[in-house]
């Protein structure tokens, strides 16, 4: 089969629409006779008949309707080419759907994106951000309601394209008062025997501290469940109990709480942000210059131990001071 031309599927779409090769003609401006002229050679190269004359018009054979419906989507394809390509002549546009974890959205994700769109050459690109579980976002992709996602690396990704993005460290948050608060680091064990505060139990973070515990033979004792990390770290200042949360977002509002942010020692306590999507290539240009942007900003990533080092330095200055002695 030969190539199909672009312009004779639009005219062959036209014909299909108004059943009529005159009005297809003054729709599409160009007369009747040439139309029908293009047609026959539709039909020649695909080799059957794709349309049925009638007395009022023609309407498209059950062969028409196959072709009907591919060359809609060529013609489709070719018209997003068309716009793509138009965004690089005249600046970039466009608008970017992403899912993100609450963990991201609470991280450097926000800061991230308002950095691209504070770039001159973004002005007219929009990004929209929604918030949801790892379980999710990875339902969204699969089901190709979302084109792009970013989530913690130990989701089920298997079949996506993944490229890095950030990374952080869980932590127990502990009262000032608390025993592990003059630790360095500590063993996810060590914390078993004390109250948790959890977060809800869905969350890929909670259902991996389940998990570990099991894997020790103990169970989380848990005095509250909430659904915020501020409320988290509200319920840690009360002393209801020790919350595991991310250090980078502990750590900025630890000194207002009271708290400290102790590391994990623990290998798996070390997390890795992925951003996937099926097939990169595929995104829209703005999306993969989105994208790059996020690589490229993740490579700034502050080492996880090191924001908690300078947390605990910042909410205890004297021990910063005796450690220099």
């Amino acid at each position: 089969m030969r190539d199909l031309d672009l312009t004779t599927l639009r005219l062959f779409v036209a014909v299909c629409e108004t059943q009529n090769m005159a009005r297809a003609g003054e729709q599409e401006h160009i007369v009747a006779s040439a139309i029908s002229k293009r047609l026959a050679q539709l039909e020649e190269t695909v080799g059957t008949t794709l349309l049925e004359r009638r007395r009022r018009g023609v309407i498209p054979t059950p062969a028409g309707e196959i072709v009907l419906a591919h060359a809609r989507a060529m013609l489709s394809a070719a018209d997003r080419v068309a716009r793509d390509m138009a965004d690089f002549g005249s600046g970039i546009r466009g608008q970017v759907r992403l899912l993100a974890t609450v963990s991201s959205m609470a991280e450097s994700l926000p800061d991230d994106i308002a950095a691209f769109l504070q770039m001159p050459e973004h002005r007219d690109v929009s990004v929209s951000i929604e918030e949801s579980l790892s379980t999710e976002i990875v339902r969204s992709l699969r089901e190709g309601s979302a084109p792009l996602g970013i989530c913690w690396d130990a989701a089920d990704l298997e079949g996506f394209e993944i490229r890095h993005y950030r990374s952080d460290q869980l932590a127990a948050v502990v009262p000032a008062s608390h025993p592990l608060a003059r630790a360095d680091s500590c063993d996810f064990e060590e914390t078993l025997g004390f109250d948790h505060v959890a977060m809800p139990a869905q969350t890929a973070v909670q259902t991996m501290l389940v998990r570990h515990a099991a894997i020790l033979g103990r169970r989380i004792v848990y005095r509250a469940v909430v659904s915020t990390f501020d409320a988290a770290l509200r319920c840690v200042r009360a002393n209801l109990g020790i919350a595991i949360l991310p250090a980078e977002i502990a750590q900025t509002i630890a000194p207002a709480f009271n708290v400290h942010v102790v590391p994990l020692r623990n290998d798996w306590a070390r997390r890795r942000f992925a951003i996937c999507c099926r097939n990169f290539s595929l995104l829209s240009p703005v999306a993969q210059l989105l994208v790059a942007h996020l690589e490229q900003r993740a490579a700034n990533d502050i080492p996880a131990a090191d924001i908690g080092r300078l947390s605990r330095e910042k909410t205890s200055p004297s021990r910063k001071r005796s450690s220099r002695a």
